[in-house]
């Protein structure tokens, strides 16, 4: 630990987790090695973040590029882009990147909103991004989730009429945790995008066994997706993500764009390149937040909160039949949480950090 404080004094960067670490194959980091919090014992169970991330892979290649930090990134992001090209067995014209997914959705809310009209999305979902397209005219409909907190795909084709401009999927959603059936998404999109465009952000889809729709983009114009580094890869605060989309519509996307591509540093492709070929890693974290989760919901439901089964790296729940302060409970033992999201019900969200944090959560509830 001293040597890695000892490094960044020196460098004089604040990127969380860029311990020297030699480079020894794969390796899940240790506690002292993810983070080093400004608040000593604070657990972060708010933004769904990766409490095992950046990768080691990553982490050394964020700390070789401080030294071509000086030069401007062209030439690395055309590389990122073939290999996430590559990746989706897609042209490199059918990518986009941008600082995290949260660019990339403002963008897209920006390009649907180019006409007056409508944006059809689920309540409750991620939906921070949609006041950009509120401020530029569109005018949002909610549709209700199904019982069992999963998006209405039917009530939201209903929805659609001449003036919707775009349609919202999160799958799997935030911040219930819900997965959408193959069959029905793809019927879903096969008709929706008749009618218009549909935004579909796979942000969480890695923790699942379902293939992205990427494949789809090559003969659908209407169909954009949304990815990210933020999750599974464990590089939020890296702010790297990218839509893939058919060329002329990533085309019409970068008209909208100040300079395509230009807002991801050096650093941060660096780690996305190296992300992209540590599949140990992903591989390991999928397993450590399967058994987290798990744990997580078997405990809860003991303290007879009830769970949405999830997809994700986090759960919902209803706190209708806990009896104590639950914001309170964490509080006094220094974890973040999120909110109430939904009043009726008392449902709220929690992010899986790791087995030893997610033991203190329960504890905390106790």
């Amino acid at each position: 630990m001293s040597n890695r404080r000892n490094w960044l004094k020196q460098t004089s960067i604040g990127i969380v987790g860029l311990g020297i670490i030699p480079f020894e194959g794969f390796a899940i980091p240790t506690k002292e090695d993810i983070i080093e919090e400004k608040n000593v014992g604070l657990i972060r169970l708010r933004s769904n973040e990766n409490p095992y991330g950046p990768s080691v892979l990553a982490r050394n290649a964020m700390r070789d590029s401080i030294t071509v930090s000086n030069r401007y990134n062209w030439e690395l992001l055309d590389e990122l882009i073939g290999k996430i090209a590559q990746k989706h067995t897609l042209t490199d014209q059918s990518i986009l990147l941008g600082a995290g997914s949260s660019e990339i959705l403002n963008l897209v809310a920006l390009y649907c909103s180019k006409k007056t009209g409508n944006l059809i999305i689920a309540e409750t979902t991620f939906d921070y991004w949609t006041a950009t397209a509120e401020n530029a005219g569109l005018k949002k409909i909610s549709i209700p989730l199904t019982a069992d907190k999963k998006h209405d795909l039917s009530a939201m084709l209903n929805a659609i009429d001449a003036d919707t401009r775009l349609v919202y999927i999160c799958n799997p959603n935030n911040p219930t945790g819900t997965l959408c059936a193959s069959e029905a998404l793809l019927n879903f999109i096969n008709e929706a995008t008749k009618r218009t465009k549909v935004l579909v952000d796979e942000a969480y889809l890695d923790f699942t066994d379902q293939p992205s729709l990427a494949n789809l983009v090559t003969e659908n114009k209407n169909l954009i997706i949304v990815r990210t580094f933020s999750k599974i890869y464990g590089l939020a605060g890296a702010r790297i993500g990218y839509a893939i989309a058919h060329p002329e519509t990533i085309t019409e996307m970068n008209q909208l764009h100040f300079s395509a591509s230009g807002s991801v540093s050096i650093l941060s492709a660096s780690a996305a390149l190296a992300s992209l070929k540590d599949n140990k890693f992903v591989a390991e974290t999928i397993l450590l937040n399967a058994e987290a989760r798990k744990y997580t919901i078997e405990q809860l439901e003991k303290l007879k909160i009830r769970c949405i089964p999830s997809h994700t790296n986090f759960v919902y729940f209803s706190l209708e039949n806990y009896e104590k302060d639950f914001f309170e409970q964490l509080k006094k033992n220094n974890i973040l949480g999120t909110k109430i999201y939904e009043e009726k019900g008392k449902w709220s969200r929690i992010t899986i950090g790791t087995m030893e944090e997610m033991k203190e959560f329960i504890k905390a509830l106790g």
